[in-house]
């Protein structure tokens, strides 16, 4: 399998898979023989992983399709509801936004720019509830803190203490409903 290495001012070293390779991030220090080592170290970890990403590649070709109606009934309804759960979310979150967009997005559920403008996948409305509020709190708190810090994450549980538990929701779930919307 192809391996690609991202050497940075880390002082560990991590391993991804992703679009069916391996991503090392490793410290800048890092020797080849430091890299073999890791590899070999985390073999079973790998082979698992890549067995389950190849499982899942094949779920999602199985995929029902959204047709465009359903996805413009989507985003109907994500115009309605994604605005209703910023409003309340933001004065707990003790932040102004700017403008909201929604959007139907491949890869991501929400952002946030430098102004406070967010932007939401309108996807999110084929998730529970609770996993929509948890991507709208993600991104205000974004306004306070650009960044996935510490800092963050306690700001992000702080407003909505169930963040995590919904972010494995979507982890396990989410590319499952993007496959949905691909063209």
């Amino acid at each position: 399998m192809e391996t690609e290495v991202i050497r940075s001012s880390r002082k560990t070293f991590g391993a991804q898979i992703k679009n069916g390779r391996i991503i090392l991030r490793v410290p800048l220090f890092a020797t080849d023989k430091d890299l073999n080592l890791f590899l070999q170290k985390n073999r079973k970890w790998l082979e698992k992983h890549i067995a389950l990403m190849k499982e899942r590649e094949k779920e999602k070709e199985n995929v029902r399709k959204l047709t465009k109606e359903e996805i413009t009934a989507l985003y109907e309804r994500a115009k309605k509801i994604i605005p209703e759960r910023v409003a309340y979310y933001a004065p707990i979150a003790g932040v102004k936004y700017g403008k909201i967009t929604i959007r139907m997005q491949k890869t991501r559920w929400g952002s946030c720019s430098a102004k406070g403008n967010l932007n939401f996948n309108c996807l999110l409305m084929l998730t529970p509830p609770e996993v929509t509020d948890s991507v709208v709190v993600h991104e205000l708190c974004h306004i306070k803190e650009m960044n996935h810090s510490k800092r963050f994450y306690a700001e992000v549980t702080r407003v909505f203490p169930a963040y995590f538990e919904q972010r494995k929701w979507l982890q396990k779930n989410g590319d499952l409903i993007l496959a949905s919307a691909e063209e």
